[in-house]
């Protein structure tokens, strides 16, 4: 009898994402009602939102990595980058355009780095552990302006996401410190693809295989933004985020933490921009909670863009590890920061 329990087990562990795959299926069609506008409202987010502030920058990076541009600002901040966060000043490329841009380009440039022999395995993943963050353009236009309707809350946001993104680079500047390999480049030999210098005579042909890469790369996003509008549908019709709710909310109240947070929390761990649209409309005295809890989504990410980051980072050999742990970080360090700013400047507190 328990051999028997025990194959059923073994069966279903191998079988266990088939079954997560089949009732996903079965849910869209249970589900349908509500699905398609949340698949609808995916897809106009993506269009509306996602291309117009994201397809640019992924167009000029490709474009960039084609120059010496990356190699002049390595000898350029190399004095700075090395010291504070143990990578080459290649990495400063990474670091600039992950702040400037937003999710996922960060992580997108250091796959790059890895592919192209610029930075060493240990390098890329440390760039992986805190240059993949969300733009200014979203931070302070989408979240500040048009959710929390004040610009100053999108500019507190930005500053806090910004040094916790310096923190977990400095702190992860000792990841795998003592390897041998660390400052090992493979020689110019190697099989690694080299980026074609870009010249007038092939313009043409870069500028096309660049805009090729970028709408390769935005297809793929607006998947994972039209998937996870599904999934959080179907959780929401089905019950089974109201279920979770109800589970966390003994913990909430032990935090003196109003208990309506806990769907947008759910929802932005999931996915960021619907979750932290939830918590915006929360109406309470005490707005400082929405905002703090809006920065360590910011600083995490959700599981969609670590989705996003694992499908850019499984044609390399990086770990997602550094990944994993750096948004976790980074997202606590976000919430502290933000907590503290509130705290010492009165300009920064918007509680009623």
């Amino acid at each position: 009898m328990f051999s028997k329990c025990h194959f059923y087990i073994v069966k279903i562990k191998r079988n266990i994402l088939a079954l997560i795959f089949l009732c996903f299926g079965i849910s869209l069609l249970l589900f349908s009602t509500s699905n398609l506008p949340a698949i609808k409202k995916g897809l106009s987010l993506w269009a509306t939102s996602v291309i117009p502030s994201l397809f640019p920058f992924f167009v000029a990076t490709e474009l960039l990595m084609n120059t010496n541009f990356v190699n002049i600002l390595g000898k350029s901040l190399n004095k700075i980058m090395k010291p504070i966060f143990n990578i080459r000043g290649e990495g400063s490329f990474a670091f600039i355009m992950g702040i400037i841009s937003g999710y996922p380009v960060g992580a997108k440039i250091a796959s790059d780095f890895r592919n192209n022999n610029i930075c060493t395995k240990e390098e890329c993943e440390r760039l992986l552990s805190f240059t993949n963050n969300s733009g200014p353009l979203f931070i302070v236009g989408t979240v500040g302006i048009s959710m929390f309707g004040n610009s100053t809350i999108g500019l507190l946001l930005l500053i806090t996401h910004i040094l916790a993104c310096i923190s977990v680079g400095f702190i992860f500047r000792f990841w795998k410190y003592n390897n041998p390999s660390s400052n090992y480049i493979k020689s110019q030999n190697s099989n690694y693809k080299k980026y074609e210098n870009v010249t007038f005579s092939n313009l043409g042909e870069v500028l096309g295989k660049s805009i090729t890469n970028s709408i390769s790369t935005i297809l793929m996003i607006g998947g994972f933004v039209v998937i996870f509008s599904s999934i959080i549908s179907i959780l929401k019709a089905s019950g089974i985020l109201q279920a979770l709710a109800l589970m966390l909310t003994p913990i909430f109240n032990f935090l003196h933490i109003d208990t309506s947070f806990i769907y947008g929390i759910l929802t932005g761990l999931l996915e960021i921009t619907n979750g932290i649209n939830s918590i915006s409309n929360i109406n309470v005295k005490h707005i400082s909670i929405n905002i703090i809890l809006t920065a360590f989504l910011l600083g995490f990410g959700g599981l969609s863009i670590l989705l996003q980051v694992l499908s850019i980072t499984s044609k390399t050999d990086l770990s997602i590890k550094p990944y994993i742990y750096g948004k976790l970080l980074q997202g606590f360090l976000a919430a502290f920061y933000t907590f503290v700013a509130i705290n010492v400047f009165p300009f920064f507190n918007f509680d009623l």
